[in-house]
């Protein structure tokens, strides 16, 4: 069972940082958590990858990306979906939340923070925009299921909150 990115060729990490995530662009896959596992099995790179949630619309784009990236640096794929074991939100990295932050989406919490805020409707979430905790969530989903959408009271601003997932 592959829980961390230790099983990927050093000489793929770059190419694997260039594929972005359809929904989130200015995340790579690699920043996302989503790829398990990329090493050569003889001349052939396998990668295995993990969804952000059963049935994520982006794993078909994701592993065509995967594909066209390798065959551009020269190399033949095969991209294997796993889900064992889950992903989760604690596989972004810390690179990963900052550029959430800077595109304007809430990082994920915690799994108990992110219940105080979801359920409890508690003032934790910070706004991307000016950085205040005074925030209310306006949705459960946001612009995908992942996603929660907040304001923020001081600014004003609506903004996602990327739902802790564990």
């Amino acid at each position: 069972m592959i829980t961390t990115q230790q099983h990927i060729d050093p000489k793929l990490i770059a190419i694997l940082e260039t594929v972005s995530d359809p929904e989130i662009p200015v995340l790579s896959i690699m920043d996302m958590g989503v790829v398990r596992s990329a090493i050569f099995e003889g001349a052939i790179v396998e990668v295995q990858i993990t969804p952000t949630y059963s049935g994520c619309p982006a794993m078909d784009v994701i592993g065509d990306d995967i594909k066209k990236a390798l065959q551009e640096a020269g190399y033949k794929s095969e991209v294997e979906l796993i889900l064992t074991p889950a992903w989760t939100t604690d596989w972004i990295t810390p690179r990963g939340r900052k550029a959430l932050e800077d595109y304007g989406i809430a990082a994920p919490l915690g799994a108990e923070a992110d219940k105080d805020v979801l359920l409890h409707g508690k003032r934790l979430v910070k706004c991307p925009q000016c950085g205040s905790i005074n925030t209310k969530m306006v949705s459960q989903f946001g612009s995908t299921a992942c996603k929660a959408q907040f304001q923020c009271e001081d600014c004003l601003e609506p903004f996602d909150y990327f739902k802790c997932l564990k």
